[in-house]
């Protein structure tokens, strides 16, 4: 049965960026993102997918731009004393969205920012993201092991796996009811941080980090595969958040064993371009057809010179003009492009070859 709970579940994400209204394009044009406006806050603009809000933007009012990520609790104050007792700051104290809905905003023990949601509203399936949603949750901590510790005690989260990286260390997979939903890894001293990164879903890794570098964003790791089959990218848009593409290896099977074929989740200008370039080249003589006329013109010009110089040659015969010397040369000229069309008519296949 699956779970509908909302403890432990990331439910919503939020672009704090000094441009949002830049940011609305910017994502419509990379994910196809709607954009709304919410019921009882109009000056709230929501991000949506496939009828799906996932989340929204807020102005920036201080630091950097950045995503910041919600995770959901059946009880905020609870979670809060828990979170604080474990060594987490709170940052923005118990808000009231509605008359059902709050929500908080914390650094954990090592200075990742992520929120705190509660509601009584009933929740949608806990089902697999879909493209153009959020799939994959990462954390860059100071001391991954330990960030893990705090947030599975305080989430429920199960670790899954560790992989070995070598001189990296380990990246810690966890999840929830038995489905990964993110990894953790100690980050590097030159990255920012410690923070949240947040992967989206998409079908076409190549198409949508065009679309996103196109529109001001800069790639700053990969197209890259990693273990498992799937392929990553990592973006920072162009008002300063970071975010990164994903797509699964189911997606990337699937374009490999029909890559000629238009992905069924095209945009229409795409899908107009393909019809068009298709129209084209059905147009236009293939190699292989203006390469089977050559010979039939060849031939024809070849009979054509033939049937000249047979008539002058029996012209100057009969007015007795034709010199000795002339004739020599007309000779050897001839026995040239005799010699040339015998060597040419050797070479060409014979039909049906």
């Amino acid at each position: 049965m699956t779970d509908k709970t909302l403890r432990g579940r990331f439910v919503w994400h939020e672009l704090v960026t000094p441009a949002p209204a830049a940011a609305h394009r910017y994502y419509n044009d990379v994910f196809h993102w709607k954009t709304a406006r919410g019921e009882q806050h109009p000056d709230y603009t929501m991000f949506a997918t496939g009828g799906e809000r996932i989340g929204g933007t807020v102005p920036l009012k201080d630091g950097a731009p950045r995503w910041l990520h919600y995770i959901g609790t059946p009880n905020l104050e609870a979670t809060l004393e828990q979170a604080t007792r474990l060594g987490a700051t709170v940052l923005e104290a118990p808000t009231v969205i509605s008359d059902d809905s709050r929500y908080a905003v914390l650094n954990d023990p090592q200075g990742a920012p992520f929120a705190l949601y509660s509601s009584s509203q009933p929740l949608r399936e806990d089902r697999t993201p879909r493209r153009g949603e959020f799939s994959w949750m990462e954390l860059a901590a100071t001391d991954a092991n330990e960030a893990l510790h705090f947030y599975c005690a305080l989430f429920g989260w199960e670790r899954t796996a560790a992989h070995d990286m070598g001189p990296m260390g380990f990246y810690y997979l966890f999840g929830r009811n038995g489905r990964d939903i993110g990894g953790a890894f100690d980050k590097p001293a030159e990255l920012p941080g410690p923070t949240w990164l947040g992967y989206v879903r998409a079908k076409d890794l190549d198409d949508v980090v065009a679309k996103a570098r196109a529109g001001g964003g800069t790639l700053i790791n990969g197209p890259m595969e990693v273990p498992g089959g799937d392929w990553i990218a990592q973006i920072v848009d162009p008002q300063g958040a970071m975010f990164a593409i994903h797509v699964i290896k189911a997606d990337v099977d699937a374009a490999k064993a029909a890559p000629s074929q238009e992905p069924a989740d095209a945009p229409p200008a795409r899908a107009g371009k393909a019809v068009a370039n298709k129209s084209t080249r059905a147009s236009r003589k293939s190699p292989a057809a203006k390469k089977s006329t050559a010979p039939r013109k060849k031939a024809a010009a070849k009979k054509k010179r033939t049937a000249k110089a047979k008539s002058v040659k029996r012209s100057a015969r009969k007015a007795g003009t034709v010199r000795t010397r002339s004739q020599k040369v007309h000779k050897a000229k001839a026995a040239s492009r005799k010699k040339s069309g015998a060597k040419k008519k050797a070479a060409r296949p014979k039909k049906g070859k």
